[in-house]
């Protein structure tokens, strides 16, 4: 409950049938039913709601028309009854957001009946001017849609769920519904004026998000004069807000930034102007940019499963249940080297209990600690990411590689691959799978589905770096090919030849990178994390607030 002296505003208003003391300030709207009675009643709940202003949709006059039909919110979780023989002109409606189970966001609304129409009109000047000082709204959006990706409901989850929400909120939008793979990223690089809006909004799944960071990022470093090409070089931060609006398949990126894969949800999280920092890895193979990548980087397993399941793409989602299957019985392994940056000096380990949630404290401290070491060696014109001193190489046998910059949980993993993964904490979780027996594995898969720590296996090893590089055995050097050749050289031989035919028992020579669901061409690559490169229309997962109505009277 805010001071008096902080309120602008303090009314009488009643809401359907009952008196309200309703009271406007910067930060709070509350409204609470007036007690009648002057007894005490001690087991009788006070009638008190709140809700922030940060929080507040829109606020409408009720217009005369209006008043003797049902309206319903586009949440459609509350119906205005009708009030016949009101004059609606004395009525003002606030829409505002109202939490539900499991981090999802719904529209609710509230009518309040004024004495007199000099009174509403006031009202509804105070909260509109209220919400006009909130400069972190968009006010201009350039949407993508993509009708194909998940179920191909894509355009009628915008047009059904989320437009009807920013014509209420008074966003304007320019709409682009895509016609072919990489449509939305080749727009973004050349074509889009970036200049006119305020967030660009993606309507799909992973694949769109990844177009979207493609095209935005490719875009701000050659305005900015940044070589894309050059591992060394220091990328430019995207001013631009991302919005993904949820219409895939797994929707990880939602599930990380926001806790679900709901439209409704995501698109209120824009509508409010939330701010969600994220790091991403650059990829590169022998200074030539392959990709971006923002969850998984997965060589071996993961990038076996993916390449197993684009020769199944008529199954539909089923087919990463049956190439999961058939690669776990395969039980392939690969040899190489991979060589990384520890991230030295920073809060949080791959083994923590603490996970990255809604104003997370390690990627704040992170975050700043990694910009004053930027900045300082800068000024000494020379980098720390070079120094041979820090950098560690393992060789070995692995049945998985992975890279995970966040949990990358989804509905079938509920943790996700490193749960204590931060979203902006510029570093990612280095996780290295020996070579085991297929039960040893098979407990190690299914630790993503439980509550037992997944790093706690001899055969798995954890590192939280800055900055990795992987070497298939079959192409380190010159010399160590050579020495291949003379220790096993018939098995490499017969290897090479039947890598494609594994009925014959030959174990392939390499696998092939997963980068948040696209196959890489390269094997050999170079990660490179880049701390809080952009920033998406999201606030992080949000804690739930246990017994919240009994410490707030006033909660919502």
């Amino acid at each position: 409950m805010e001071r008096p002296s902080r309120l602008l505003l303090v009314s009488e208003l009643r809401v359907r049938n009952a008196a309200y003391d309703v009271s406007l300030g910067r930060s709070l709207l509350t409204w609470k039913r007036r007690v009648s009675s002057p007894v005490y009643h001690p087991f009788r709940p006070s009638v008190c709601h709140s809700v922030s202003v940060s929080e507040i949709i829109s606020v409408r006059e009720e217009e005369e028309e209006t008043s003797s039909r049902r309206r319903k919110d586009d949440g459609s979780w509350k119906k205005i009854k009708e009030r016949e023989g009101k004059d609606c002109r004395l009525a003002f409606t606030v829409m505002y957001v109202e939490r539900g189970r499991q981090h999802r966001w719904r529209c609710a609304e509230v009518t309040f009946i004024c004495p007199e129409e000099a009174l509403c009109q006031r009202w509804v000047s105070s909260i509109r001017e209220q919400l006009s000082a909130i400069t972190s709204r968009p006010k201009h959006l350039l949407v993508y849609i993509n009708p194909y990706s998940g179920k191909k409901q894509g355009k009628h989850i915008y047009e059904q769920k989320v437009a009807p929400l920013f014509a209420q909120a008074g966003v304007s939008t320019d709409v682009i519904v895509t016609q072919f793979a990489n449509n939305a990223r080749d727009h973004l690089r050349t074509e889009a004026e970036l200049k006119k809006f305020d967030g660009v909004v993606c309507v799909g799944g992973d694949g769109m998000f990844s177009e979207i960071i493609h095209g935005l990022i490719w875009r701000i470093q050659i305005d900015g004069g940044v070589d894309p090409n050059c591992p060394e070089e220091t990328l430019a931060p995207c001013s631009l807000r991302i919005g993904i609006i949820p219409a895939g398949s797994t929707d990880c990126i939602c599930f990380a930034t926001v806790g679900t894969n709901d439209p409704v949800t995501s698109a209120l999280h824009i509508i409010m102007g939330d701010s969600q920092p994220m790091d991403v890895c650059s990829v590169h193979h022998n200074n030539t940019f392959l990709r971006y990548s923002v969850s998984l980087l997965g060589y071996g397993f993961y990038g076996d499963v993916l390449t197993d399941s684009e020769r199944k793409r008529w199954m539909g989602p089923a087919r990463y249940d049956l190439s999961g299957l058939k690669m776990f019985l395969t039980h392939h392994y690969y040899e190489g080297a991979v060589s990384y940056l520890p991230a030295r000096g920073i809060m949080g380990t791959p083994r923590d209990a603490v996970r990255c949630r809604s104003g997370c404290a390690v990627c704040q401290h992170n975050g700043q600690l990694l910009s004053e070491r930027a900045e300082r060696y800068e000024m000494d014109e020379a980098s720390d990411s070079e120094s041979d001193g820090e950098w560690r190489t393992i060789r070995g046998k692995f049945l998985a590689i992975n890279a995970a910059s966040m949990s990358c949980a989804c509905p079938r993993s509920p943790k996700g691959l490193s749960p204590a993964a931060h979203l902006a904490d510029g570093t990612t979780d280095l996780i290295l799978v020996r070579k085991c027996s297929r039960f040893d594995f098979l407990r190690h898969l299914l630790r993503h589905t439980s509550k037992d720590d997944q790093f706690d296996l001899t055969f798995v090893e954890v590192h939280r770096v800055r900055r990795f590089r992987f070497t298939p055995r079959h192409c380190q050097s010159d010399s160590d090919l050579e020495l291949d050749l003379r220790e096993n050289g018939k098995r490499q031989i017969f290897s090479q030849i039947c890598r494609d035919h594994p009925a014959c028992g030959c174990t392939p020579a390499y696998s092939s990178w997963n980068c948040d669901g696209e196959i890489l061409t390269h094997t050999a690559i170079d990660v490179r994390v880049h701390c809080q490169l952009i920033k998406l229309f999201a606030r992080g997962i949000e804690e739930p607030t246990v017994f919240e109505d009994l410490t707030n009277p006033c909660a919502i």
